[in-house]
């Protein structure tokens, strides 16, 4: 048998006690953290994100890792446990080393977007809630004041994020500071209020002030990155091989031939776009690509208006999906089973993305999708990203390893890779596809779609940022080397989704690199894994025990994720 099972409890270890002290103490100095991962107790806080800040995470970051390194693993569990510390502490020091927290600036996962966002993840269900709001809405302008000091020093030390990302984080912070008339996210916040809760009146005139503070503190940065710092910011976007390949070892735990993922990239969308030529003849809407789109998109009666109408349907399918796959290809414990569709609010990025429950499950995981002001939205390529965010994706996943306390320590609850989970999310999707789920053309054209568009991103990103030639024998560009325009004409022509989201992810790519390769390079991992096992078992392969067990082995790099899904085939062989 496999040495992790899923009923194996057994006592705490000192790997387990100094995971346990490791992520108590992070989140005192990184309460956003704390509130992401559902950590009660520091909701009343911001981070410190000024040079000093930073610096007293990295010093705990090696002093947990020098500990780590001195325990010996006791068995499976503490080896698999450790692996992954040392992975994430190791790639985390080396960010660190490289100054990157000096020039931490996009238009996504950012510490600005996380100072904002934090408070998406907040109660607002009773005065004690709003008490907490209030004090970190206060804590807004300093929480501001520590970025600009960090972005700052590395305009003193030359080390700047790009002049593109600059501005869109300006834009992104005058948006949430609103336009002084009441309209800042903040205001907005308070505004929502349940009347019905009977806040005391001094405590309602402090929300009103931090808010008022709040959005000021976010108008100034605003003003500070667009006149101050994108004037020197950098022209250059592409950040080049070395700084790429470590961004890439950030997001996918392992290190790869970026060069064969470039060609690999190439491979995928030619095979994909193939099968999407194939589902067009079906839906017959049009000859082309293009056209059958088109024609979903504007002329086509699977679609829904309104916002309250998308989110229903959003939860609606959903529910129905945990209810189908529970204990036929999945066992789902009960407080997963919850899950919350949200609309985002504007401001943020075009992408829909999932938050994941508090550590009690008092905050359900959540799925928020962003409207970008629409308000009709076509179905046909809503379904697999549903299943990509909610179930089986991101939420089954990451509230499995909030519920699996016994089983996995505090950092393993908490912590996580990209490319561990959007190769899961991306999978999910393909094995809905499999299992029969998208049973209508339409839905499988929105699939594929969204997988073209993922073999889109590994070609544009490592292109782009490791400015190479775009093959002679392709018919965009041949033999051209790749640049920003170009890699927006890619995008806007081969990913086919709407032209204002494609907008938005091509300063995302340029701003967040080796991130985007995550998706395909993880599904591409899973694939590979659940083939070589499938071979090792024949006949006696079980879909459900795979999934049961690899779920259960927590959030790890791909490279360990491999390594253990095989061993789980052959200790599991007859």
């Amino acid at each position: 048998m496999s040495e992790l099972r899923r009923d194996q409890a057994g006592p705490a270890s000192p790997i387990w006690d100094l995971a346990d002290a490791y992520v108590e103490r992070s989140c005192e100095l990184d309460p956003i953290k704390a509130t992401a991962i559902g950590v009660p107790g520091y909701d009343d806080r911001l981070t410190d994100y000024s040079p000093d800040g930073v610096e007293e995470r990295v010093a705990l970051d090696r002093d947990t890792l020098t500990r780590l390194a001195a325990i010996e693993p006791a068995d499976g569990r503490d080896r698999i446990a450790a692996a992954f510390m040392t992975e994430r502490l190791g790639t985390s020091l080396a960010f660190a080393d490289a100054n990157e927290h000096l020039r931490a600036l996009r238009n996504i996962a950012s510490p600005l977007q996380s100072i904002r966002q934090v408070f998406d993840l907040m109660g607002r269900a009773s005065v004690t809630d709003w008490e907490l709001i209030a004090r970190r809405m206060e804590a807004v302008p300093a929480a501001l004041a520590s970025l600009r000091a960090s972005l700052a020093e590395g305009l003193t030390r030359g080390l700047t994020a790009a002049r593109r990302q600059a501005l869109e984080a300006a834009k992104q912070a005058q948006a949430w500071a609103g336009a002084g008339d009441g309209s800042s996210f903040f205001e907005g916040l308070v505004a929502s209020v349940d009347p019905d809760l009977g806040l005391p009146a001094e405590l309602r005139t402090e929300l009103d002030e931090a808010a008022l503070e709040a959005a000021m503190a976010f108008g100034e940065m605003a003003g500070w990155l667009r006149d101050t710092y994108a004037p020197k910011a950098s022209e250059r976007d592409a950040v080049g091989a070395d700084r790429y390949a470590l961004f890439a070892r950030g997001s996918l735990g392992a290190d790869i031939d970026l060069f064969e993922t470039y060609e690999w990239g190439w491979e995928e969308l030619a095979r994909l776009e193939a099968e999407m030529v194939e589902v067009c003849r079906v839906i017959g809407a049009g000859s082309t690509i293009a056209e059958t789109i088109e024609w979903l998109e504007t002329r086509s009666d699977l679609a829904i208006e309104g916002e309250d109408a998308l989110r229903a349907w959003l939860q609606d399918l959903m529910d129905r999906t945990i209810d189908e796959l529970d204990g036929v290809h999945f066992d789902i414990p009960g407080p997963v089973r919850r899950v919350e569709a949200m609309i985002a609010p504007p401001g943020g990025a075009a992408a829909m993305y999932y938050t994941g429950p508090s550590e009690d499950f008092s905050r359900p995981g959540r799925t928020w999708y962003p409207t970008l002001g629409k308000t009709r939205f076509p179905l046909w390529g809503e379904v697999s990203i549903a299943y990509h965010e909610g179930v089986p994706g991101h939420h089954l996943q990451i509230g499995q390893v909030r519920y699996l306390r016994d089983r996995l320590n505090r950092f393993q609850r908490t912590s996580g890779v990209s490319g561990h989970a959007e190769g899961w999310a991306l999978y999910a999707e393909r094995l809905m596809d499999e299992l029969g789920y998208l049973d209508r053309p339409e839905y499988r054209l929105g699939y594929l779609r969204a997988q073209a568009m993922r073999a889109v991103r590994v070609i544009v990103d490592i292109g782009m940022h490791l400015e190479l030639a775009i093959p002679r024998g392709q018919d965009f560009h041949p033999g051209e080397q790749w640049t920003p325009d170009l890699g927006q004409l890619f995008v806007n022509e081969r990913s086919r989704f709407p032209l204002d989201f494609m907008a938005s992810e091509i300063v995302r790519y340029l701003g967040w690199p080796g991130q985007a390769i995550s998706y395909k390079v993880g599904e591409r991992v899973w694939l590979r894994a659940r083939d070589e096992v499938r071979r090792q078992l024949g006949a006696g392969f079980d879909l459900k025990s795979f999934h049961r067990f690899a779920l259960d082995l927590g959030p790890i790099g791909l490279d360990l994720l491999h390594d253990e899904l095989v061993r789980f085939g052959a200790e599991t062989r007859p």
